[in-house]
């Protein structure tokens, strides 16, 4: 009766505070959500707290929120194990489809991806499409964020034509949107599915595209992220240092001094290639070593950067050279492209051949064509399998 006199809750009377304990956590969650979405920052100690807290009081809604940040701010500072838990047990409640929370599934998906795991991010994006199509058949902008990270994760296993199949799709039912991005994503797609197809000038012509687009816009990681696109294609069509130095500066300028671990790792190893490129050996194994603190958990950029290692000490006729290969070798088995896994083995081939092993050069040569022979196919489940 006071309260009501008063024109205050009962709540208020007793504890001092306007809001519930629920409100509270609620304020406090949107606090540390905002902070994580506009500064990439967040206490993980504090979102933690609200967890368990959340879970002691049996607060579904505010348990779920946590775990989504969580997720999150594992994902963006490359610790994807931890990111692929909290984002599974986000989506185990029925409070999270791929038609409520997509963010969330594509958060999942790019974490299954780089760790290494594609074949679990195509399964939940196609389980997240068939969602979709159950509940929002109408969602076309959705649809076309799922195709486009579906695309990717088919090319990382190298199923190339259900790849362009799937992006040529979301093409076609994007034409009638007006969102920039989804047409950057579009052909940021269709680029990689070129660069698999061993074909760098026609991905060159899509991240140009994506890129001109990007210009047009003021979100500056995606734009760097084109940058680095361009540079990568540049480098696999042979242009070498020339042409990508310019992406690559641009890249750097645009990521800024609080990138995520997974630019810095992916930026970091294409200036070793550009660098081995060059015949600059020693940046190029400094490079690479910077490559491989951000890549701790990425193990397919990792092998990637020991295998620009592994150039530039070939280039220097360092014997240590043998075994960098084989550590790249061993790191993009089972986690990476066909295209990259057969790429590094002629490499090696290549390098053995130079230092009179013609014997573990055929060897080698063989292995890589055996890979190869898989690029527009199913991938080989013994060449997919981890050791």
């Amino acid at each position: 009766m006071l309260a009501e006199k008063l024109g205050v809750t009962a709540g208020y009377l007793e504890t001092g505070s306007q809001i519930g304990d629920a409100e509270a956590r609620e304020l406090r969650l949107a606090d540390l959500e905002l902070r994580l979405r506009l500064d990439g920052d967040a206490s993980t100690a504090e979102l933690e707290a609200l967890l368990e807290e959340a879970t002691a009081h049996a607060d579904e809604s505010a348990a779920v929120r946590a775990h989504i940040a969580l997720g999150v701010a594992a994902d963006t500072e490359g610790r994807h194990g931890d990111a692929i838990d909290h984002l599974e047990r986000a989506i185990g409640f029925s409070l999270i489809t791929a038609a409520s929370r997509p963010d969330v599934y594509l958060a999942l998906a790019h974490s299954y991806a780089a760790a290494g795991s594609p074949s679990r991010a195509v399964e939940l994006l196609e389980r997240g499409l068939a969602e979709l199509d159950e509940l929002a058949p109408d969602d076309s902008a959705t649809r076309v964020r799922f195709c486009t990270y579906l695309s990717y994760a088919l090319t990382d296993l190298g199923e190339l034509t259900r790849a362009r199949t799937v992006v040529s799709e979301a093409l076609f039912a994007s034409q009638a949107m007006t969102d920039p991005y989804t047409r950057v994503r579009l052909y940021w797609s269709l680029g990689r599915i070129s660069l698999e197809q061993v074909d760098p000038r026609a991905a060159l012509d899509s991240f140009r595209r994506a890129l001109s687009l990007l210009e047009a816009t003021d979100d500056t990681l995606h734009l760097a992220r084109a940058h680095m696109a361009c540079a990568e294609a540049a480098i696999s069509s042979g242009d070498g240092a020339e042409t990508s130095s310019p992406h690559l500066e641009s890249a750097e300028r645009l990521l800024g001094p609080r990138a995520k671990s997974d630019d810095m790792a992916m930026l970091r190893r294409l200036q070793a290639m550009a660098a081995v490129s060059a015949h600059d050996y020693d940046q190029a194994e400094d490079f690479g070593r910077q490559a491989l603190e951000f890549a701790v958990e990425l193990p397919w950029e990792a092998g990637l950067a020991w295998r620009a290692i592994a150039e530039a000490r070939a280039g220097e006729g360092d014997p240590d050279a043998d075994e960098a290969f084989l550590t790249a070798i061993d790191l993009l088995h089972g986690h990476s492209s066909i295209r990259d896994y057969a790429n590094v083995l002629r490499v090696y081939g290549r390098y053995l051949r130079e230092v009179g092993r013609d014997h573990d050069a055929m060897e080698a040569f063989e292995r890589a064509a055996n890979v190869a022979s898989n690029l527009q196919g199913e991938p080989s489940s013994a060449e997919r399998e981890p050791r």
